[in-house]
C-alpha cells in the first residue's frame, strides 16, 4: 500500500512545479518597470495584485513545462529530482494544474488589472510553452535565444499595468532581458553540458565548441549593456545610468575571463558569470527602481 503524503509534502510538491526561483527573478523585472512607468510608486493593490497575477501565469508556464519535459528531465541530474519525474505529482495533475494556474493569472490580472497586461500574460504563457519548449528546445541551439523572449515579458506586463499600454521604455526593458538571457544560460548549459547532452537537447554549448560558445556570449553582453544605456535617454535617472555602466563593466569583465580561460584551455568556470548575471539584472533594476526617488 503506498504510503500516504502530507497535505503539506502535496502542496510542496505543486508549488516546485512552479519554479519559484524563477518566478522570484521574474518579478525582480516587473515592479522597476511599474516604477519607471508611474514614475514613482504605484498603488499598493495594483502592484500586489500585478505580482501574484505574474506570478500565477509564471507557474502556470512553467508547470506546463514540467508535463512536456518530464522525460528529458528524468535523464537530467540537474533536472531529475522535478515533482513529475519523481511521480510525486502525476502528469495529467500538472497538466491540469498548470492550465488552472492560467485562467487564475488571466482572469486576475484582466478584472483587476486591465486587459492588455491579461493578454501580454497569456502570450508569456504561450510563447515559453509552444514557441520555446515544445517548439525550439529540443530542435535548434537557438532555442534560448528566441525562446527567451517568453522571460522578457514581465516588463511589458509591468508597464501595462500602469499604463494601459506598450511604451518604447519597455521595448527597451524587453531588449536588455532579451540580450541577457543567453549569456546567463549558455553560462548554465556550459556547466551542465553532459546533462542537455544526455537529454539529446542542442543547447549552444552542446553543439557548438566552447570557443564559439563564449565569443557569442561576449557578443551578447556588449548587446545587453548597449541596450542597458538606451534607457537613459528616456528618463531612467543618475542613478540607473550609473549602475548600468560599472554593473556592464564588471559584466563585460567577467565575459572576458571566460573567454580568455577557454581560449588559454584552462578551467572555464562558467558558473561564475551564470551568478553574476543574477546579480547584475537584479542590482540593474533595483537602481532603476530607487532612481526614480532620487534625483
Amino acid at each position: 500500500m503506498p504510503f500516504a503524503r502530507s497535505p503539506a509534502a502535496v502542496a510542496k510538491s505543486y508549488l516546485a512545479l512552479t519554479k519559484p526561483r524563477i518566478i522570484e527573478l521574474l518579478l525582480v523585472t516587473t515592479v522597476p518597470a511599474m516604477v519607471l512607468a508611474a514614475r514613482g510608486l504605484p498603488s499598493l493593490r495594483l502592484l500586489a495584485v500585478t505580482l501574484v497575477g505574474g506570478s500565477l501565469a509564471a507557474g502556470s508556464a512553467n508547470t506546463i513545462n514540467c508535463f512536456v519535459d518530464r522525460d528529458i528531465d528524468a535523464l537530467m541530474a540537474r533536472t531529475r529530482r522535478r515533482p513529475v519525474v519523481r511521480h510525486e505529482v502525476s502528469p495529467a495533475a500538472a497538466l491540469r494544474f498548470g492550465v488552472l494556474l492560467g485562467i487564475a493569472a488571466t482572469a486576475l490580472l484582466g478584472f483587476a488589472v486591465n486587459w492588455p497586461s491579461a493578454l501580454l500574460a497569456d502570450a508569456a504563457i504561450a510563447f515559453y510553452v509552444f514557441v520555446y519548449t515544445i517548439g525550439l528546445k529540443r530542435r535548434t541551439p537557438s532555442n534560448i535565444v528566441i525562446g527567451g523572449a517568453a522571460g522578457c515579458f514581465p516588463v511589458l506586463i509591468g508597464w501595462s499595468a500602469v499604463t494601459g499600454t506598450v511604451g518604447w521604455p519597455a521595448v527597451v526593458l524587453f531588449a536588455v532581458v532579451f540580450l541577457w538571457t543567453p549569456p546567463h544560460f549558455w553560462a548554465l548549459a556550459m556547466r551542465f553540458r553532459d546533462d542537455y547532452a544526455a537529454a539529446g537537447v542542442p543547447m549552444l554549448p552542446v553543439v557548438a565548441e566552447p570557443a564559439v560558445v563564449v565569443r557569442k556570449i561576449l557578443g551578447y553582453s556588449y548587446g545587453m549593456v548597449a541596450a542597458s544605456l538606451v534607457l537613459l535617454g528616456f528618463g531612467a535617472g543618475w542613478l540607473y545610468g550609473a549602475a548600468a555602466v560599472v554593473l556592464g563593466a564588471v559584466f563585460l569583465a567577467e565575459a572576458h575571463r571566460l573567454r580568455r580561460a577557454v581560449a588559454a584551455g584552462e578551467p572555464a568556470r562558467p558558473m561564475r558569470l551564470f551568478h553574476l548575471s543574477i546579480s547584475y539584472l537584479t542590482l540593474l533594476f533595483g537602481a532603476l527602481a530607487l532612481g526614480q526617488f532620487i534625483r
